[in-house]
């Protein structure tokens, strides 16, 4: 059993940077990919961030965002910076035990934190 817990959420205003932290209960393996997803409201949740032993970033947070792990610890951390009002959302961290599937889409995760809630003020 594997349960996660987002922390590190605000209201900051553009341009500004927040680190969010993913806390894991039980063990996950070093082959597992853990990631970032984010929801807007009115929208669908969408991939933000992944890692496995390499990173992968979608286009609209490659250059500002960066995603990192501590596997001796069980967590996965997303440092954001030079945020933009687009950014706002609630942001999940997840993980992936099902590495057949592509890290970008939901399918491959099996489990799933809270949530925490991001804004960027304009």
């Amino acid at each position: 059993q594997v349960q996660l817990v987002e922390s590190g959420g605000g209201l900051v205003q553009a341009g500004s940077s927040l680190r969010l932290s993913c806390a894991a209960s039980g063990r996950i393996g070093s082959n597992y990919a853990m990631g970032w997803f984010r929801q807007a409201p009115g929208k669908e949740r969408e991939f933000v961030a992944a890692i496995r032993r390499f990173a992968y970033y979608a286009d609209s947070v490659k250059g500002r965002f960066t995603i990192s792990r501590d596997n001796a610890k069980n967590t996965v951390s997303l440092q954001m910076t030079s945020l933009k009002p687009d950014d706002t959302a609630v942001y999940y961290c997840a993980c992936a035990s099902r590495i057949w599937e592509s890290v970008f889409g939901r399918s491959a995760y099996d489990y799933w934190g809270q949530g925490t809630q991001v804004t960027v003020s304009s």
